[in-house]
């Protein structure tokens, strides 16, 4: 990718779609974690403790080349989404506690996902593959992630009608912007593709599938309902795999840790669709009285 679409453009158009994210949050979002404190605190230890063990253990198990195992983590690292809502919706989870989640997670992966990234950088990269993610890069994560969802915030809440017009072209420009940004990673690695899609397309399948599996059925062993588990499915099996490829190509600067998630990319969403379709075969929701 040209640099300056690297350097500016990608930051500036994942701020738009951050602020997107932002117009669907309100503080009640992050205030009704005391309703729901167990399914949020599973969540929350399913997506940081339970995926990243499995991420750091698939990079082991499957021998990653250093920069696709940084990359794997990164995108384990990275929290949910706009999309994991919309599956929530369409698969009939709690949006409620989605919404939550997702208010939760854009400010915990903030701070988190700096701290993962910098292990697995210091963990799997040799002496002569030097990359960092130094403490003004942690403020550029930070900034990325919390300042544009803040504005989105103010906006709903000041400007509700501006609101409305918003929502759907900056879901329209997320969905865009993610398809140009998979196209604009893997063209920089053409030379390489082939040779990343088997060092790690394996692992984005199952990885994608051990978050989808994991963010239900932990919630529901702990006696969490079935339209909760599937909110907690949908926020820790849709990661966003945006912002992931973002940093690796802007902070990092390096576009071979973008492909673990570019590649996850296109599994995500079909892997999402059939497991929301199982669920709702094989573990329909109780009638209502």
């Amino acid at each position: 990718m040209d640099s300056g679409i690297i350097t500016v453009l990608l930051p500036l158009a994942l701020a738009f779609i951050m602020i997107g994210l932002g117009l669907e949050l309100t503080p009640k979002d992050f205030a009704r974690v005391t309703k729901h404190p167990k399914a949020v605190l599973i969540a929350l230890f399913c997506q940081l403790v339970l995926l990243v063990g499995i991420a750091f253990l698939l990079c082991k198990l499957l021998a990653l080349p250093p920069l696709l195992a940084v990359g794997l983590m990164l995108l384990a690292a990275s929290p949910g989404g706009s999309t994991a809502n919309l599956f929530s919706y369409l698969f009939k989870g709690d949006l409620a506690l989605n919404i939550t989640l997702t208010a939760i997670n854009s400010v915990i992966a903030a701070i988190t996902l700096p701290i993962i990234v910098n292990f697995s950088i210091m963990h799997f990269m040799q002496d002569g593959q030097q990359i960092s993610l130094q403490f003004s890069k942690v403020l550029q994560v930070f900034g990325i992630i919390i300042i544009p969802v803040c504005i989105g915030m103010l906006i709903r809440h000041y400007a509700p009608k501006l609101t409305e017009k918003l929502n759907k072209p900056l879901r329209i420009f997320a969905v865009v912007f993610l398809i140009l940004i998979i196209i604009g990673a893997i063209y920089s690695e053409r030379e390489n593709i082939a040779t990343y899609l088997t060092q790690v397309g394996l692992a984005t399948v199952l990885f994608c599938i051990f978050s989808l599996c994991i963010g239900y059925f932990v919630p529901r062993f702990f006696g969490i309902n079935s339209a909760q588990s599937r909110a907690c499915a949908f926020e820790i099996g849709i990661h966003n795999s945006t912002l992931a490829m973002t940093i690796a190509l802007t902070v990092i600067a390096n576009s071979a840790v973008a492909m673990p998630a570019a590649v996850y990319s296109i599994f995500m969403y079909i892997f999402a669709a059939i497991f929301g379709y199982l669920i709702t075969r094989f573990a329909p929701l109780p009638a209502k009285a």
